[in-house]
């Protein structure tokens, strides 16, 4: 049962109700950042709705209608996040778990590690213990495996997953790894699921060869009910007539459990699949589908593997594989980001030692007990909670930074250049309206720095009072370039007058503080959540391609080698003037060509109070700030009355060659 309780209820009586029901058997959750102050009540014998509203301090029971409790939806209506040292499974990021089947040597291990963390994973995965059909086949080199699993993580940084097949293992996992997996043979076995209940680590639970998604599920309540609540799970396919497959992936599990359950959601296409040119497919599909994350098998040797081979990846194809989800991602509002500024590498791991590779979810308590902050760093960004601007923040960066907003974009440069924010997040363009043109001026003007980028996409919906009506609406509030994205559907309602507003968010708080039935905004569907409004008219923006480039403005500029970024596919930033005289831009041009430089974007802007001269915005597929760009850098200076490298930053391919 849930247990609603009453406004204004004090910590001492939360904890006098929570006594009263410990007494009486019950285990009680609180599952926390619901924006409702509720409590889970769990228990073998029934306690009657008239007892537990006769108790002080409680408003209401709802009962939990499924078998499984603790993991269903009813219980959380938030997605977990489940943290695992710098990386976050679940929310608007996606993950990628990647690695061999098993862990062969040490050669076979550091060699993979190291190829797909270039191109992208967050989580390294080799298994030290292999259940296998046939007795004779490798099983794994056990112990020796979890020491060189735990070496990868020492030299590349990745987090380390692997199976557990025995509770007799669980002292050498609480030694060696931060998650363990439990296969899909073992998704039933009880007491293997206690154990990893008991031992804390965040666990990859695999859907078994024939189960039900119930079934399923109700694994996970093992775990959970022996106060384990960091679950990943993950779908592997299942056994079905077909041969073509080794497995018949399942991809209409992704929302079905997005519907029931709160936990996040991986897909290991490798193990669905079978084959190594069914998997890419298959990994795209079910990022479309709404997937938290990836479980994917690679090798550089898959023709030697000892386990798995022929489903299992070779590291460029990977690359390519990672490309696509990357361009994949925005448009289901998630994020593939694995270039994070360098304080992702630097103080991130720090923070990441004091947690010891424990998760953190968002049902953990709130404060850490060593009285060290996990925000050490702000965000700013423009409007209120709820903008796009704010979801970029919480998309690129995790939640160890805090983030704020801020009235306009020049308050942006002004939290940044005083030392008063760590990082600022700005739209630079947006594929409909173009360039945001003020933004380009302020980086001019204020000298801060592009330490990264990203792209998301923007679905504007038509947001009112939830008594509205979309032919009562008399007015409309948004910033002015979201009526510019929406000019369609506002050109087919013309009576409705545009109210230009700085903010999406802004927008709808504007429509919620005026209480007018007749006036609408134009916002995220996160925004109406936010205020409690509804959607009258989902995604009138003129075209479904409707994207923003944001860029991250720092201080100082990125400083690869001290953060041990791999930046092999970099974007640079410049702005430049030339004289006023035939041919002079393009001999600028002619620099990029001669050293093959792709110019990716052009932009000029006037200058302020030099009328008919330009200063010129140009991104290049190049690291400007490599040593060995001095001589373009030179040429670049020779050709120009003014330069300045505004960044050079990973461009989103994720190390792709």
């Amino acid at each position: 049962m849930i247990l609603v309780l009453e406004k204004g209820i004090t910590q001492v009586k939360k904890s006098q109700l929570k006594s009263i029901l410990a007494e009486k058997g019950y285990m009680v959750h609180e599952p926390g950042g619901s924006g409702q102050n509720i409590l889970g009540v769990i228990g073998k014998k029934n306690l009657t709705k008239e007892f537990l509203m006769s108790i002080e301090g409680v408003e209401d029971v709802v009962p939990i209608s499924t078998a499984y409790k603790l993991v269903s939806r009813q219980m959380k209506q938030e997605d977990t996040i489940i943290r695992i040292g710098n990386v976050e499974i679940g929310g608007d990021k996606i993950t990628i778990v990647a690695g061999p089947c098993a862990v062969e040597s040490r050669e076979q291990a550091m060699i993979i590690a190291k190829e797909v963390k270039k191109y992208g994973a967050t989580l390294f995965r080799g298994g030290a213990f292999k259940p296998r059909s046939s007795p004779y086949s490798f099983q794994g080199l056990e112990e020796e495996g979890l020491k060189i699993l735990a070496e990868v993580r020492e030299v590349t940084g990745l987090r380390v997953v692997t199976e557990i097949t025995s509770p007799m293992h669980a002292d050498l996992m609480m030694k060696y790894v931060d998650v363990i997996q439990i296969g899909a043979r073992n998704m039933q076995n009880f007491e293997l699921l206690k154990c990893a209940g008991r031992m804390g680590k965040p666990v990859v639970l695999k859907r078994g060869l024939a189960s039900t998604i119930e079934e399923w599920l109700m694994s996970a309540e093992y775990i959970a009910a022996e106060g384990n609540r960091n679950i990943i799970l993950c779908e592997r396919g299942i056994r079905t007539f077909e041969p073509y497959t080794r497995n018949t992936l399942d991809l209409s599990a992704i929302p079905v459990l997005k519907q029931l359950t709160h936990l996040p959601v991986l897909i290991d296409p490798s193990h669905a699949t079978g084959i190594r040119e069914k998997v890419s497919p298959m990994a795209r599909a079910a990022i479309a589908a709404g997937a938290d994350g990836l479980m994917i098998e690679v090798h550089h040797k898959p023709e030697e593997a000892l386990s798995d081979g022929p489903q299992s990846l070779y590291p460029k194809q990977f690359g390519r594989l990672i490309r696509d989800i990357y361009v994949i991602a925005p448009v289901v509002g998630k994020q593939l980001i694995h270039d994070y500024t360098g304080y992702s590498s630097e103080n991130r791991d720090s923070l990441s030692t004091l947690f010891s590779g424990r998760a953190l979810s968002e049902w953990e308590t709130q404060g850490i007990e060593s009285g060290i902050s996990r925000k050490e760093k702000r965000v700013v960004y423009l409007g209120e909670q709820g903008t796009f601007s704010h979801k970029a923040a919480i998309q690129y960066f995790s939640s160890d930074v805090e983030n704020y907003p801020v009235p306009s974009f020049r308050d942006i440069f002004e939290h940044v250049k005083n030392g008063s924010a760590d990082f600022g997040i700005v739209p630079i363009e947006n594929s409909l309206a173009g360039s945001i043109h003020e933004n380009y001026d302020l980086l001019l003007e204020y000298e801060l720095f592009i330490t990264g980028e990203l792209s998301i996409r923007v679905i504007h919906n038509l947001i009112a009072h939830k008594d509205s009506k979309l032919e009562d609406i008399k007015q409309v509030f948004a910033p002015t370039p979201a009526l510019q994205q929406c000019k369609r559907f506002l050109d087919a309602n013309p009576d409705i007058k545009m109210m230009p507003v700085n903010a999406t968010a802004s927008a709808v708080k504007s429509v919620v503080e005026s209480g007018n039935l007749e006036s609408a905004a134009i916002g995220s569907v996160e925004a109406a959540q936010l205020f409690g409004m509804a959607v009258l008219e989902e995604a009138i923006e003129d075209n479904p391609r409707n994207f923003t480039r944001f860029v991250v403005i720092e201080r100082q500029m990125a400083n690869k080698e001290e953060s041990g970024k791999i930046n092999s596919s970099p974007k640079s930033s410049i702005v430049f003037s030339t004289s006023n005289k035939p041919g002079s831009l393009f001999e600028v041009m002619k620099v990029f060509s001669e050293n093959q430089i792709n110019l990716v974007k052009l932009e000029s802007r006037p200058i302020h109070g030099k009328p008919w001269q330009y200063m010129f915005y140009a991104d290049l597929e190049s690291d400007l700030t490599n040593s060995s760009a001095e001589n373009v850098i030179k040429a670049i200076e020779q050709n120009t009355e003014f330069f300045r490298i505004l960044g050079s930053y990973s461009c989103g391919k994720n190390g792709i060659d």
